[in-house]
């Protein structure tokens, strides 16, 4: 149990340092973050209104704050290019990130060209069938997505590294909002970039120089 806490904080602080510079992420991570939680309340008496708020709310703000604001150039605090920390990241960088919301994006249109989306769903007649399936594909999405890298991660690292990546993904919306719910304030304040102050105090002595 320690070895996968342990796992699990090294998963969270290099998803932090290395993907969450811009002030403008880290609000967006925390409007995700709070809307995730709605959701996970509404899951219970409402799975297809959580998914809904999931996907238009939760995850949109939170991809848009990595495509769009996170910087790109080389990270001098980590000391790494931005094409080392694609290579190395656990989970979904930005290549696999592009596959999901492609796919989570283009099945609403599949969906209206073909009714019954190739015969594995009731076909839909009015808008609210409509919103209905396409709340049960996202779901399946979502679900399909997180149990898809898991298992590949079961494979090419090691059973241990999924099961705590996955752990992490379920509860960075209760992580997100402890760590980022002071970036709007930030923000307002006219900070871009968080200045990485507890990164470096993380960072040997001997990098500092």
């Amino acid at each position: 149990m320690n070895g996968f806490l342990t796992a699990l904080r090294t998963q969270r602080w290099d998803d932090h340092r290395y993907y969450h510079h811009s002030r403008i992420n880290q609000s967006l991570h925390f409007v995700s973050a709070a809307s995730f939680l709605i959701a996970y309340g509404l899951i219970f008496f409402d799975p297809l209104l959580a998914t809904l708020i999931g996907w238009l709310v939760s995850m949109t703000t939170r991809q848009a704050g990595h495509f769009f604001f996170e910087p790109k150039e080389y990270d001098h605090i980590n000391e790494a290019t931005h094409e080392h920390k694609e290579d190395i990241k656990v989970g979904y960088n930005l290549r696999r990130k592009v596959v999901l919301m492609l796919i989570w994006a283009f099945s609403p249109v599949v969906l209206f060209i073909d009714p019954d989306l190739f015969g594995l769903v009731e076909p839909w007649v009015t808008t609210g069938d409509f919103i209905r399936h396409v709340a049960k594909i996202w779901l399946a999405v979502g679900i399909g997505g997180l149990l898809f890298r898991t298992v590949q991660l079961f494979f090419i690292r090691d059973v241990q590294t999924g099961l705590v990546w996955m752990t992490k993904i379920l509860t960075d919306p209760f992580h997100d909002l402890k760590l980022y719910h002071k970036a709007p304030l930030f923000l307002l304040r006219g900070e871009l970039i968080d200045p990485g102050l507890d990164i470096l105090e993380h960072t040997p002595v001997q990098r500092r120089a």
